[in-house]
């Protein structure tokens, strides 16, 4: 398995949080976004959204671009050339959660 593929799983389907983290890709992979905005569309505390992108972003899933209030996150190209692994797992996984299982 590709460490990409095991990176996401950790994150997405093995790990607390996991669900939420998924939902921010769901949307990044849509359109590059700012914590605000992610917070706003997906209705989870800006504190939240901003420890979920510090964690993608640290473990090479997220990247951005300026910084502070208006600092902008889109998927790494690894991630982008490798966007079935996410859905792969996601489709397994993410659209299976319910409200519960967010943390």
């Amino acid at each position: 398995m590709d460490s990409l593929k095991n990176v996401l799983y950790w994150l997405i389907a093995n790990s607390l949080g996991g669900f939420n983290r998924g939902r921010i890709l769901e949307q990044l992979f849509q359109k590059p976004q700012n914590a605000n905005e992610l917070s706003k569309s997906l209705e989870i505390e800006y504190k939240t959204i901003r420890y979920h992108l510090k964690v993608l972003e640290e473990n090479g899933i997220l990247t951005s671009v300026g910084g502070g209030y208006g600092k902008t996150y889109f998927p790494t190209e690894n991630l982008e050339t490798n966007k079935q692994y996410f859905t792969e797992i996601w489709d397994k996984i993410g659209k299976k959660s319910n409200k519960e299982s967010i943390a």
